[in-house]
């Protein structure tokens, strides 16, 4: 019986030490941000288009509602180019320089050459590409403002021949429309200049491609957008 008293203390000894009865704080886990990956160009590698953790990045979802704004504007600037187009019979008016339509249609092909520029800088950087990629954005650059050079020198042509902005209602509407048109392709020109800058400095590679996506992006837009002005100011 001499055993008894000194089980029972090392049983009780025992439960103490294996259970413990403090108190013990309410709330969630101690949480350690994860410092951010970007390095300063704005490429998060969470905004670019083949994340799988969401369907679609923050970037392209801001790029898509920035160009539905766009299309209202110009879809606005059509709708009042076509109101003034169907209540006159006399299109354009005989008074006025017939539009060089065969020079236009040219320069429509280079702007859509640039589209596919464009998408073989993608796939480049898609792949890693480095070089690849200078080279596509240098090219789309290139055609990008042989296109201004050719529709500034149309302009000036049809100033010439007496076709301004306040002569009449066509000049007024031809210049308003292709003029904004212009003035986006000049905007994408210009960004495209700092992506290809980038490139050559090696920001972007095949999982930090937010800024060739969304520049792209609008690339493709202002040259989409261009076969139909040309068809419905030149042609129709």
């Amino acid at each position: 019986m001499a055993h008894v008293p000194s089980l029972a203390t090392a049983l009780e000894g025992l439960v103490e030490n294996s259970v413990d009865m403090r108190p013990r704080p309410q709330g969630p886990p101690p949480f350690a941000p994860e410092p951010p990956d970007d390095d300063g160009d704005g490429d998060r590698h969470g905004d670019d288009d083949d994340h799988r953790g969401t369907p679609l990045s923050n970037a392209r979802l801001g790029m898509l509602v920035f160009l539905g704004a766009e299309t209202m504007f110009f879809a606005g600037l059509v709708g009042a180019f076509l109101v003034y187009r169907m209540a006159n019979e006399t299109w354009p008016p005989m008074t006025m320089p017939r539009l060089p339509v065969e020079v236009t249609g040219l320069n429509t092909l280079i702007l859509l050459y640039s589209a596919v520029t464009m998408w073989l800088a993608n796939q480049a950087i898609r792949l890693g590409q480095q070089q690849t990629l200078v080279r596509m954005l240098l090219r789309t650059v290139v055609l990008g403002v042989a296109f201004l050079l050719v529709q500034g020198y149309e302009w000036i042509q049809l100033i010439g021949y007496g076709l301004t902005l306040s002569s009449v209602v066509y000049g007024a509407t031809f210049y308003t429309l292709i003029g904004c048109h212009g003035l986006h392709v000049f905007g994408a020109v210009v960004w495209l200049l700092g992506v290809w800058w980038r490139a050559t400095r090696k920001r972007y590679t095949a999982t930090r491609r937010t800024g060739v996506v969304l520049c792209g992006m609008y690339w493709s837009y202002v040259v989409g957008l261009w076969p139909l002005l040309y068809w419905l100011v030149y042609l129709y």
